[in-house]
């Protein structure tokens, strides 16, 4: 999976809790916090945002799908 670096901000707690959790787990408080993230993500309704670029080709599709209609209407 690709990662993508960011900064953040955390509490003093926060950052305390994901650091346990993380060395509990066995892993790097990032990859605890990604997996954290995701999780409430997909708990609380949210998905992985629209890719940009599929989104864009798919537009251009729809709009050639359109272009012919309308050239085969005269």
């Amino acid at each position: 999976m690709a990662t993508r670096k960011v900064t953040l901000s955390l509490d003093e707690a926060s950052w305390a809790y994901a650091e346990q959790a993380a060395a509990r787990a066995g892993m790097s408080p990032s990859a605890w916090i990604s997996r954290a993230a995701r999780r409430e993500a997909v708990r609380t309704g949210c998905g992985p945002g629209v890719d940009p670029v599929r989104q864009a080709l798919d537009d251009e599709a729809e709009l050639a799908v359109a272009e012919q209609e309308l050239r085969a209407q005269g």
